[in-house]
């Protein structure tokens, strides 16, 4: 390179000029640590700026624990977010997605990390996010103790942003589910709040194959565009499951039901010898689902394997326990149904001795 050539290089580049705003995720900082502070629980410190959070698991009354991670996101339901401009809620999505696993294995969640990744930081948007993540955490009455905020422009498109969560929860040792499971045990559905955070790739798909736009009036719900009704976060149902667990000893074991719905999800908590018997008919599905449903031609089997349908959570308990924990769930708010109940398996783990109706 010749001495003219190298003296009019360019010297003065920034690493805002790059994409990058050192300063937008400073402010951003400053704008959560109240809201990171609201999620204080015993055993954690909520200040944040160190490299490393901290929990205490003695200080939250632990004497001999396991601990129980497990991570997640929210998937393409960020894209209804996103383009609605509507982010207070997809952090609840978050924290459910992550507690809700860990409370299925009989963990009492404990604290809870986030990873938001965006092209460029909109400090007012992120704060939202944030928002709803300390809203979700104190839901489960776990702890906010960190997070990273990535500003990775080149990777994402300026608007649009990705988010992960890691919670990590704890039980006394002998006490993890499932337990003791065996034939004769009855299965609880426990309503779910909507579509929560699966299928919504094929939600999307349904809506633009019938020209329909998130801010177009829901059919299915009064009063919301569709983009808001679909939004509503996934239901978190720790503290009423640990609640009943506590008060009646009935719990036997729990799955979660997320992507892949009835029939991948509850095998996962059985043994191979016993089969799950669904009286699909005791459930009244949210309308999103029969809209959904009709709208896209899906058959009923394949949104029982997309959807959750009305049942975000199946708990299987002792056949004689069954009427005091349905009664102990309704009294801590659930809306539970008795679902069916474990037989000796001969084919599939999970059998529909009825189906269920979406209506029109």
């Amino acid at each position: 390179m010749s001495e003219k050539n190298a003296s009019n290089k360019p010297n003065t580049l920034t690493y805002a000029q790059a994409g990058v705003d050192i300063d937008a995720g400073n402010a951003l900082v400053q704008a959560i640590k109240p809201i990171v502070k609201s999620t204080t629980r015993p055993g954690s410190d909520t200040d944040i700026g160190g490299f490393g959070g901290l929990f205490d698991l003695k200080s939250a009354g632990f004497k001999d624990p396991i601990l129980v991670a497990a991570n997640d996101g929210v998937g393409t339901k960020l894209k209804i977010a996103i383009e609605t401009d509507k982010h207070d809620t997809v952090g609840i999505d978050l924290v459910a997605m992550c507690v809700n696993d860990l409370v299925v294995q009989g963990a009492e969640p404990l604290f809870f990390l986030d990873y938001f990744a965006t092209g460029k930081l909109d400090v007012e948007a992120a704060t939202d996010v944030i928002k709803g993540i300390a809203d979700g955490c104190k839901q489960a009455n776990c702890a906010l103790i960190g997070g990273e905020t990535a500003e990775m422009p080149g990777m994402y498109a300026d608007q649009d942003y990705d988010l992960a969560g890691f919670s990590v929860g704890a039980a006394e040792r002998g006490t993890l589910l499932p337990r003791e499971i065996k034939e004769g045990d009855v299965l609880i559905g426990l309503a779910s709040s909507g579509v929560h955070s699966n299928g919504f790739s094929l939600v999307r798909r349904i809506l633009e194959a019938n020209g329909l736009g998130f801010k177009d009036a829901a059919p299915f719900e009064d009063g919301k565009s569709i983009g808001e009704a679909l939004l509503e976060p996934t239901r978190i149902y720790v503290q009423q499951i640990l609640k009943v667990m506590r008060e009646t000893g009935a719990i036997k074991a729990l799955a979660h039901i997320t992507g892949g719905g009835f029939p991948e999800n509850i095998p996962r908590v059985l043994p191979d010898d016993l089969a799950a018997h669904l009286d699909l008919a005791q459930i009244t599905p949210p309308a999103v689902f029969g809209w959904l449903q009709k709208l896209g031609g899906v058959e009923t089997k394949e949104m029982l394997r997309t959807f959750n349908c009305g049942i975000g959570m199946i708990v299987v308990v002792e056949a004689d326990k069954a009427g005091d924990a349905i009664k102990a769930f309704e009294a801590s708010g659930e809306n539970a149904v008795r679902l069916g109940e474990l037989k000796s398996r001969d084919g599939d783990a999970v059998i529909y001795d009825t189906m269920i109706e979406f209506g029109a």
